[in-house]
């Protein structure tokens, strides 16, 4: 497997997951920042190798064979972020580009002996599930911010944007995983929010909120 392939894989998976619905070649040029072209190109190559299926004009699916490579690649992704953040004293908003080129290390001995290390994290810094060897991950119930109900409480369990630029906000306004946040009041002009996160309030805008994953308290 090159790298290409192996990112187009993890690119299908994210934007398909399990599903067997294919996924069109323009959602996955989009995701890739390439042309529609290309990736039919791949997907030819990756339909030889067993790893998708691919029909003309239908998209493209993950055969069971490609999902889990898929989970194999995402899992080394983000057992590396683990390992930056935790070990490195990497910021979450410096681990994505760093993990996407040891992700592709081939060795199982060495990724074992990195997840039995950091004591088989279930979650990446960034929130998302951890996949385990066996393809196996855990399920999380979590809304956006944005669906929240005025009055609601929730914690952050996630970002859906892992941009530098969205991590820095997060960052200044004092916002991180593990926070109690409540909705105090909501815009209906344009769905912005006043929120209580902890011991201080402040007000987010829809976008910021739609890039925020919480599981609601009951």
């Amino acid at each position: 497997m090159t790298r290409s392939e192996e990112n187009y894989l993890k690119a299908i998976f994210h934007l398909g997951g399990s599903s067997t619905t294919p996924i069109s070649t323009n959602a996955i040029a989009e995701q890739m920042e390439t042309k529609p072209s290309s990736v039919t190109d791949m997907a030819k190559k990756l339909a030889e190798k067993g790893l998708v299926n691919y029909k003309k004009y239908q998209g493209v699916s993950l055969t069971e064979s490609g999902i889990k490579l898929a989970l194999s690649i995402i899992r080394k992704h983000r057992l590396w972020e683990v390992f930056l953040v935790e070990k490195l004293n990497f910021s979450w908003d410096e681990v994505h580009e760093v993990a996407e080129q040891l992700e592709h290390i081939k060795s199982e001995k060495l990724i074992d002996q990195l997840d039995t290390l950091l004591g088989h994290p279930k979650y990446d810094p960034h929130g998302d599930p951890i996949p385990a060897k066996d393809g196996t991950f855990p399920e999380q119930e979590k809304q956006l911010l944005s669906e929240m109900l005025l009055g609601s409480k929730g914690v952050c369990v996630g970002v859906k944007d892992t941009s530098s630029a969205f991590l820095n906000f997060l960052d200044r306004n004092k916002i991180a995983l593990g926070d109690t946040i409540e909705v105090m009041e909501k815009e209906d002009f344009d769905q912005s929010l006043h929120i209580k996160v902890g011991n201080q309030e402040l007000n987010i805008s829809h976008q910021i909120a739609a890039n925020l994953y919480v599981k609601i308290q009951v």
